[in-house]
């Protein structure tokens, strides 16, 4: 069971990875920055998937370094959200 729970998290961080990797070429390529908390969302979306896996292994300290950077990055993302709807 263990082995299918780490099988998912990492999936997902894998595809969040992902997304945040095309967001950024796609960025730098157009030079147009409308989709950077979009960005940042998916980022700290993929430090808390590694934080969850720091966790499973038992580094609790690593853990929670990945955690409260994915809280930060989830705080850019929302105030980039609410910059944008205003």
């Amino acid at each position: 069971m263990k082995r299918k729970e780490r099988n998912h998290v990492k999936i997902l961080r894998y595809v969040f990875s992902v997304l945040t990797l095309m967001l950024v070429v796609y960025e730098l390529v157009t030079e147009i920055f409308s989709f950077s908390h979009i960005m940042m969302l998916f980022l700290g979306l993929t430090m808390l998937m590694r934080g969850l896996e720091e966790f499973k292994q038992g580094r609790k300290g690593y853990g929670w370094l990945f955690v409260v950077v994915f809280l930060l990055s989830l705080s850019v993302s929302i105030e980039g959200f609410i910059y944008v709807l205003v």
